[in-house]
């Protein structure tokens, strides 16, 4: 059973949302968001530290296509844009510019890490994107700020 606040579809998420959201104490954000997350043994390997019982790790199939997107981008975007073209109808999280290009070039939907703080706050799951960006500032994830002042000001206005 969903709360009304899920989404349905199957989110395939890059280490980069796990290790940011984990440092801003928000991890719990993909779990009432969607009612699947995935990723692939690669990207836990990057995370380090071991990631909720939610959270499938699969593998993927096509071990060619994974080499063939790693000459492209890390093994973890790589991972995660291949098992994305194994799942039906996945989006991706990537944060990574040179991921983001190949998901496009491949038609794959995806959204960022931003972006899922910014559905979190549609949704209700948090309250302020204000007091997430404060914690994003004290990380080493890069985010121009006059970015995060015009979402403050559309989404907290």
């Amino acid at each position: 059973m969903y709360s009304e606040s899920k989404d349905n579809s199957i989110i395939i998420t890059d280490a980069s949302c796990f290790i940011l959201l984990d440092k801003i104490d928000r991890l719990s954000i993909l779990q009432s968001l969607f009612s699947r997350v995935i990723t692939t043994p690669e990207i836990a390997f990057e995370f380090v530290k071991r990631l909720p019982s939610w959270v499938e790790v699969i593998a993927v199939q096509d071990r060619e296509r994974l080499y063939d997107y790693a000459d492209i981008v890390d093994i973890g975007e790589a991972s995660a844009i291949a098992l994305a073209a194994e799942v039906p109808l996945p989006t991706l999280i990537l944060d990574d510019m040179r991921g983001r290009k190949l998901a496009t070039r491949l038609s794959i939907p995806f959204t960022g890490t931003i972006g899922l703080l910014i559905l979190a706050k549609e949704r209700g799951i948090i309250t302020s994107l204000s007091d997430c960006f404060d914690l994003i500032k004290l990380t080493n994830f890069r985010f121009p700020e006059v970015l995060m002042q015009a979402l403050l000001e559309r989404y907290e206005s």
